[in-house]
């Protein structure tokens, strides 16, 4: 079995660290290291940190006495990596049983494969994980990196849950740092440059199970309008200096745009019949970015999302609900 660096960046996650930590340990791999960087946290997470390295030698500490952010976090630890494997797990994320291995040996079989991903069990708040049974030995869909670029433009936004990547080292060390302008979609524009380098397998089992909580970064965007500005800041900083391997990057840069604008378009209608806030936020961002949308519904655009007729369902149930509100 190949060896596997872990990063666990933790800013007063006491509370999660030590589960976080034992759900890397548990995943039965002799050759790991786990480098703890703790960003100044106020509670008691260096203790736990501290408790931890001294029960396994594996364990690495960067205790910081100031804060410098997350990305300062996520870079150091792409520096420090120096195994075959790398992967970044917050704090607050647990890994599934299993899951090192299965993205380990994904890659392993298929030597153009840097990036192994899965799905994602949200957690709300303290709420304990159900295990799902899946085991190492599961055939992943292998994607071509181009293909899977495609992919996120014609979305406009991320097919891998952003906590279940597990990528090769060496090409991590080639892709280069997280963007420090990307507050929130960093993973993102970095695992479109991983596309850029080869290609993808994608494990059809729970990768990570991440909690989701009133602190935890995702969090703080709070609406649809938001994440549009945030994952076109990715697109635009992706594009900005792609690799020389993409073809067409305009296109493809045009086809992103266009992906978001409309969805900004669908969900504006959505918000104006729930009777939801930022209506005009959407439509303006929409029209903005493509402007034909003033006059043409994107309509080819929803009718090839799998989930039309649940969408269209729940939004008419909502506004049933809310005439009959009105009457009442």
């Amino acid at each position: 079995m190949p060896g596997i660096d872990i990063v666990i960046p933790s800013y007063n996650y006491g509370r999660y660290l030590a589960d976080c930590v034992e759900s890397v340990r548990a995943q039965g791999i002799d050759d790991l290291r786990i480098l703890i960087i703790d960003n100044a946290s106020t509670d008691d997470s260096r203790e736990v940190a501290r408790r931890l390295a001294a029960m396994d030698r594996r364990i690495e500490l960067r205790l910081r006495d100031v804060n410098l952010g997350p990305h300062a976090s996520f870079n150091e630890g792409v520096d420090w990596a120096a195994s075959d494997y790398f992967a970044i797990l917050c704090a607050d994320d647990l890994l599934a049983p299993k899951a090192l291995r299965r993205a380990m040996r994904a890659m392993e079989a298929n030597g153009n494969v840097h990036l192994a991903f899965g799905r994602t069990q949200f957690l709300a708040g303290e709420r304990q994980p159900v295990e799902e049974r899946s085991s190492v030995f599961l055939h992943p869909q292998i994607i071509a990196g181009l293909d899977l670029l495609n992919e996120f433009c014609a979305t406009g936004r991320s097919p891998i849950g952003g906590p279940t990547a597990v990528v090769r080292t060496r090409v991590q060390k080639q892709a280069g740092h997280y963007r420090r302008e990307l507050a929130h979609t960093d993973d993102v524009e970095m695992w479109m440059r991983f596309c850029a380098l080869g290609d993808a397998a994608r494990i059809d089992a729970v990768q990570v199970q991440a909690r989701i909580h009133p602190v935890n970064q995702s969090a703080v965007v709070s609406n649809v309008h938001k994440w549009n500005l945030e994952m076109e800041k990715a697109f635009d900083a992706f594009f900005k200096s792609c690799d020389p391997n993409v073809p067409d990057p305009e296109q493809l840069h045009r086809i992103a745009r266009h992906s978001l604008a409309n969805r900004a378009y669908w969900c504006a209608l959505s918000h104006a019949v729930r009777g939801e806030p930022g209506v005009l936020d959407l439509l303006k961002f929409a029209i903005s970015r493509r402007p034909s949308l003033a006059v043409f519904p994107p309509l080819v655009s929803l009718l090839k999302r799998d989930d039309v007729s649940k969408r269209v369902a729940a939004t008419l149930s909502a506004m049933r609900a809310r005439l009959n509100v009105r009457e009442a």
